[in-house]
């Protein structure tokens, strides 16, 4: 397994890339080269609803896009187990089924998972799955913890370099309305406390979701979350 000094230095090689998507490209490939896995899914992570969403596979025939996998963490017993102790985590065999989705299972031959965790600190961002390994690999406690190694250096380096960072700041009514959208408030309710329409309360929501550069509310409420902003 990469001993730590050589993920750092092979994470300290994405500087190069220049756009978000060639990170994330970047991310999967590394991870490949160093490790035996013959595929890489990788996914974006929010607390808020327990919600992990596909963002890109990458295996030998290319880059494929699974925007089309939305999956409450809940049901995928090892992914939740994986995010809430920020540890890379395996399971093959019987126990592959019993905790996994058919979604994952390309081919009949896929009988194994592992799952990574991308972690700031002690928050989840997303996580990396591979289900294709190399021949006669072994996914020991060193690999794992190996795994999850990588996981939190690439975290670091997100964060780092996140253009989110550069956005303009919320106001403090778009705050607002974020935190209570983070607690489960719903647009009336939100309307009702805070006096004012609940067109209103909505053009708060996308204007601040504008400016957090997020696809939609409970992604900007988990990047709000990620950055410490509201908790």
């Amino acid at each position: 397994m990469p001993s730590h000094y050589t993920l750092m230095e092979k994470i300290a090689q994405l500087e190069v890339t220049t756009s978000h998507e060639e990170k994330l490209y970047k991310i999967l490939e590394v991870y490949m080269s160093l490790y035996p896995v013959q595929n890489a899914y990788l996914f974006r992570y929010s607390p808020l609803g327990y919600l992990g969403e596909g963002i890109i596979m990458l295996n030998s025939t290319g880059i494929i896009y699974i925007n089309e996998i939305r999956d409450n963490i809940r049901t995928l017993p090892i992914i939740h187990s994986a995010i809430l102790e920020r540890r890379a985590k395996y399971c093959s065999g019987m126990e592959f089924l019993k905790q996994t989705s058919s979604k994952y299972i390309l081919t009949s031959n896929v009988n194994s998972l592992a799952v990574i965790p991308i972690c700031f600190s002690s928050v989840v961002i997303g996580y990396i799955c591979s289900t294709e390994f190399t021949k006669a690999t072994v996914i020991d406690e060193r690999t794992l913890s190996s795994l999850t190694d990588f996981g939190r250096l690439v975290g670091r380096y997100m964060e780092k370099t996140d253009s989110l960072k550069e956005t303009a700041h919320l106001s403090k009514r778009e705050l607002e309305v974020m935190r209570k959208i983070s607690w489960g408030e719903s647009v009336k309710e939100m309307a009702f406390a805070m006096d004012i329409s609940e067109l209103t309360v909505k053009q708060y929501v996308k204007s601040a979701i504008k400016k957090l550069g997020a696809h939609n509310r409970t992604h900007a409420v988990g990047e709000l979350l990620r950055r410490g902003t509201i908790s």
